[in-house]
């Protein structure tokens, strides 16, 4: 469909109605859950916001969601009205290119493909959306490990290590190396933005619950509010699938009761 001003305006309605009907959620909700300050980050990567979402930040979520369980219909949906709402198609590759760590390449390679096909499609119809900015150079070998690792503790609020990773040491490895190394140094997107993304695609699929909980908690270190996950999980229930909320809730409160006791 070619690009008027009207057919904007339509297609960022939707998203518009959807982020009130999130924030909506929210009910009487005015308190912020703080975290406590040994787990608080204040390094650069972390915005510290004390506001509701942004509408890019939202629009992370159904994007995330949708590419985690190879909808390509509601992912088409979502990346459309993520572009209209503000996201740049690097910020949009940046998610899906994280995919990869959490569903696997074949997901993560299809979204890319719905990403490229739906840019061109939109090129050809008048949208030039904006490209994003390139990552800084991530470092390389021994220096990536130690990299990894530091990014790691920071979000985990402690060193990482358990029985599990006492059977499997290279497990931990490659989360050091891949995930909080390649990905998480790449500096064209804020770590609150990288968590969001996973929390929504954790949230998606079943039996990770045990990881989804594990993300829950490093979304508040990075200094996201409860306020702020219960409105982006409250889109998430809206506009990608009910049980997916309830998942992300039952871990947000198994988090925030676990710090309770802190």
């Amino acid at each position: 469909m070619r690009n008027t001003p009207i057919a904007n305006r339509a297609a960022r309605g939707v998203l518009i109605v959807a982020i009130a009907m999130a924030t909506a959620a929210l009910g009487a909700e005015s308190g912020q859950a703080g975290t406590p300050a040994d787990q608080t980050l204040s390094e650069k990567p972390f915005m510290n916001m004390q506001q509701a979402l942004s509408a890019k930040q939202l629009a992370i979520g159904p994007i995330a969601a949708f590419a985690a369980t190879g909808d390509m219909a509601g992912l088409k949906t979502a990346l459309s009205q993520g572009l209209d709402a503000g996201l740049t198609v690097g910020d949009a590759k940046e998610v899906l290119v994280q995919l990869y760590a959490y569903a696997g390449f074949p997901r993560s390679l299809n979204a890319l493909g719905e990403l490229m096909k739906l840019v061109q499609d939109r090129k050809a119809g008048g949208i030039d959306d904006a490209p994003g900015v390139a990552p800084s150079p991530v470092p390389k070998g021994d220096e990536l490990m130690k990299v990894g690792t530091a990014n790691q503790t920071k979000l985990a609020g402690a060193p990482v290590q358990g029985p599990l990773f006492d059977f499997a040491p290279v497990a931990n490895d490659f989360l050091r190396a891949h995930l909080f190394g390649d990905i998480f140094a790449r500096d064209n997107l804020d770590w609150q933005s990288r968590e969001l993304a996973t929390v929504a695609m954790l949230a998606a699929m079943q039996g990770v619950e045990s990881q989804l909980d594990s993300h829950i908690g490093i979304s508040l270190n990075t200094g996201l509010t409860e306020a702020q996950l219960r409105q982006f999980i409250a889109l998430l229930g809206e506009r990608v699938d009910t049980e997916a909320g309830q998942r992300a809730n039952a871990a947000l409160n198994k988090q925030l009761a676990a710090r309770a006791k802190h």
